[in-house]
């Protein structure tokens, strides 16, 4: 509903208080033609105002609806009316009968504290208009005559604080159900920005998931086949070499075979997320110890294996980690070590779990081992000890679990190589 339509306390204009002042103001000019049929010059007067209290009415109001949002221009409308008026009564107490059109006014279209006095002016107009008849020469008259005043305006002027004091209280409802209705649109499009937020957070999660399972496969297979075909590879060059001695030749197709089926198992173990087979029915140390016989049965070199502290329980991924890092380091001193010997230490410590494998290998000068390692794989080298994708798993591996993977290497001295994880996320107890 537009502003044009209500009043200035939101209720509405109907027709009826539109035409309402014409037609009472119609009824006390013909009254005042039959009263003064016979008083020509008073009565041309009463006609004269009557007629300029319609046409203030029309021109100030009716004519002109976009004024009644003008909160001055309606003091000026009220305050011409009620002079005329004032006049109207003071010749013709009749004409307090249009008191109440004229509280109509007041109370539609007067602001506070504008509404106070214009309730006050009518009120006294009235109260004037029913003392008519008090003589107010005498002190006797003059009291009954404010007493009629104030028997007017009291009430009128309680009534109007009453009204004022309930707009006020609207409006503040009003403003009360528009903050909480603007709280809910910006707790609707704060819910709208985190479903898209929480979208997005999925999709990277996916992402993420997808990445990581990458990564997992390609330690896995790293770890398994990439390992198990190059003990294949070097126990066939072996087979080559053997010549015509058919034991020899016969030893290394055996151990050719048996690579092949141990990677084919691993390999099947990592597309399902198991743990390693030696993992399986024995403690970490147990698998270490297993790991390195067979390493050692099949390349030719002592191993020797320590375990320090007392063992005790480990979460499964910390233990895979630290089996995958030794394998890779005995991969890595079978193929470019040219080590006689090779110590593999497993220590339980206070606050974490340490492995170490050390051999007396030809060792190489360390850079930057990330560095390192990242420029060979792009350049799908693995140039020597530790290089390659093997110490890049590792590292993944052992960082994954919060932990921290060392290499220590001197050309002629040999390479040692230290992961260590946490207690506390290793999921032992001090």
């Amino acid at each position: 509903m537009s502003s044009l339509a209500v009043d200035v306390r939101g209720r509405p204009w109907s027709p009826v208080v539109i035409v309402a002042p014409y037609v009472v103001l119609a009824v006390l000019a013909l009254c005042t033609v039959i009263i003064k049929r016979s008083e020509t010059s008073s009565l041309l007067v009463d006609l004269a105002l009557c007629a300029a209290a319609a046409l203030w009415i029309g021109w100030m109001f009716t004519l002109h609806p976009g004024w009644r949002d003008r909160p001055h221009t309606m003091v000026i409308f009220f305050a011409g009316l009620i002079a005329i008026l004032a006049v109207l009564v003071v010749r013709d107490p009749w004409f307090g009968i249009f008191a109440p059109v004229a509280y109509i006014y007041a109370f539609r279209v007067l602001r506070w504290p504008w509404l106070l006095a214009g309730a006050a002016a009518v009120a006294m107009l009235a109260g004037t208009a029913q003392a008519a008849g008090v003589d107010k020469s005498t002190a006797f008259g003059l009291i009954g005559y404010v007493a009629v005043l104030v028997v007017n305006v009291v009430p009128m002027c309680g009534y109007a604080w009453i009204e004022w004091r309930r707009a006020k209280q609207n409006d503040q409802r009003d403003d009360a159900l528009a903050e909480v209705s603007q709280a809910n649109r910006d707790l609707e499009a704060m819910l709208a920005e985190n479903a898209a937020l929480h979208e997005r957070l999925l999709a990277q999660a996916r992402e993420a998931g997808v990445l990581d399972e990458r990564q997992r496969m390609a330690r896995e297979i790293h770890d398994t086949l990439a390992q198990g075909l190059t003990g294949i590879i070097t126990q066939l060059q072996a087979v080559e070499q053997a010549g015509e001695d058919p034991a020899q030749w016969r030893r290394h197709v055996e151990a050719a075979t048996g690579l092949a089926r141990e990677s084919l198992s691993e390999a099947r173990r990592s597309v399902h997320a198991l743990r390693p087979e030696p993992l399986q029915t024995a403690r970490l140390a147990d698998a270490l110890e297993d790991v390195a016989d067979r390493w050692s049965s099949l390349h030719k070199i002592a191993v020797q294996v320590t375990t320090t502290g007392t063992p005790r329980p480990m979460h499964p991924e910390a233990e895979v980690a630290l089996l995958r890092t030794a394998q890779e380091a005995l991969a890595n001193i079978a193929k470019h070590a040219r080590a006689t010997r090779v110590g593999v230490t497993l220590s339980y410590l206070e606050h974490e779990i340490a492995l170490d494998v050390r051999d007396d290998g030809t060792g190489f000068t360390p850079q930057d081992p990330v560095l390192r390692t990242r420029a060979g794989v792009e350049r799908g080298e693995e140039s020597h000890e530790g290089g390659g994708f093997g110490l890049v798993a590792m590292r993944e591996r052992i960082e994954g679990l919060s932990g921290a993977l060392q290499v220590e290497s001197e050309p002629g001295n040999g390479t040692a190589i230290s992961a260590r994880i946490p207690a506390t996320f290793a999921g032992a107890t001090a």
